[in-house]
């Protein structure tokens, strides 16, 4: 939308013919909705949306693992839990207001050159682009055609899925987990409302691995009361949201991805490009919550890349462009990885003696105002470095929201 908005003429090709939502709730973080609010739809998210004020993390018997609240970086921030049907409803009520053409219903194969240096989409070949962007997803089918890829893989942890109603808003404000170890995790997402319904929700996700004796089939297998026993002895709070589950079906499997590309776009020899943005480049473990944050700040970059190049109206520039975006975004992209890949053994794994250490020390850690500073500028999306970082985006908002 922000390229449409500049003067390009976009085209927007999706393989599923009628696109519909999969999955449950998703936390927005300041930097994502500052670039919603470019977009002129973070109003109708926020409406749909739950804010998060608080993220805390307990072992059962209630010993305080982590505790972050965002008004300790600053008080006028806040995290948005949000049904992934609200954010695509409004991003896709957008695109045509925007002038962005929408193709459903279109498999695309990799890109190749024509002889002029532009891009042809087998799949859509009636015309040629100047730039193809490729943003589908963690398991890509178009990333090698367009950069070396280090690392694409399956992380051995995964999550069960299930939203369920929270009418009463019991679970309002906090983002909520209780870990058993580094083997046990199960928290709950306050998720907004979902397209067309007032009714609050929440989104309970359930850690474990993908395979072997307590994989996904195995918990599966032994049915929904062996689960829901499991989930309730660990913790009691969600047995209002476990009694909605009717059946195992009605839980979604999300597995997660490990996904390193040593460049992210390639550029023809008459300087046309493309690139990978969002998960396709750069997919992580779900332990920082910042999978559609980077992908919406990637968006926002590679916009500013294109215009402040010239690219729009000389598609000569897209190469450079192409180059100060990757150059832009290689630091925070890297520093998320390594956080997230750092962070999962520590939630999600094997490893009980690092368990131990991470209750005894995280939530100490959690008031030392250095660390703890550290802690909200990775949670809040503004991680540059290991050590840098930027100062969170000012938001400016209506009065309360809420669904």
């Amino acid at each position: 939308m922000l390229c449409a908005r500049g003067g390009a003429r976009v085209t927007l090709f999706e393989r599923v013919a009628s696109p519909q939502t999969v999955g449950a709730g998703i936390l927005l973080q300041p930097t994502g909705m500052a670039v919603l609010a470019r977009l002129g739809v973070l109003g109708p998210v926020l409406e749909r949306g739950a804010r998060i004020s608080h993220l805390r993390g307990f072992t059962p018997g209630g010993r305080a693992v982590l505790d972050l609240a965002y008004a300790a970086r600053r008080p006028d921030l806040f995290g948005l839990g949000v049904h992934r049907g609200s954010l695509f409803a409004a991003l896709w009520a957008a695109l045509e207001p925007a002038g962005v053409e929408v193709r459903t219903g279109v498999t695309i194969e990799p890109p190749e050159t024509d002889a002029d240096g532009r891009f042809r989409l087998p799949g859509a070949p009636e015309r040629a682009y100047d730039l193809v962007i490729v943003a589908d997803g963690s398991r890509s089918q178009l990333r090698a055609a367009v950069g070396p890829v280090s690392r694409a893989r399956p992380y051995p942890y995964g999550a069960l899925w299930f939203i369920g109603r929270d009418p009463d808003g019991r679970y309002d404000g906090v983002l909520h987990q209780v870990y058993r170890g580094a083997r046990q995790m199960l928290g709950l997402l306050p998720s907004g409302a979902a397209p067309g319904s007032p009714e609050r929700l929440c989104s309970l996700f359930w850690s474990l691995p993908m395979q072997g004796p307590r994989g996904v089939d195995a918990v599966r297998a032994a049915g929904l009361e062996a689960w829901r026993r499991a989930a309730i002895d660990l913790c009691p709070a969600a047995e209002p949201l476990l009694a909605q589950v009717d059946s195992m079906d009605d839980l979604l499997t999300a597995p997660y991805y490990d996904v390193v590309m040593a460049r992210t776009h390639r550029v023809t020899p008459r300087g046309r490009g493309a690139v990978v943005l969002g998960d396709a480049a750069h997919a992580m473990s779900p332990q920082l919550g910042q999978g559609a944050n980077l992908a919406l700040l990637d968006a926002a970059a590679l916009a500013d890349a294109l215009t402040e190049a010239g690219a729009f109206a000389d598609p000569a520039q897209v190469a450079p462009a192409l180059a100060t975006y990757e150059a832009r975004r290689r630091g925070p992209v890297r520093t998320y990885q390594r956080l997230s890949r750092w962070l999962t053994p520590v939630f999600q794994s094997e490893a009980d003696a690092v368990a131990v250490l991470r209750d005894a020390f995280f939530g100490p850690l959690c008031r030392v105002p250095p660390v703890r500073r550290l802690m909200l500028d990775a949670l809040t999306g503004v991680k540059t470095s290991l050590i840098g970082g930027a100062e969170p985006p000012r938001l400016a908002l209506p009065g309360p929201q809420g669904p």
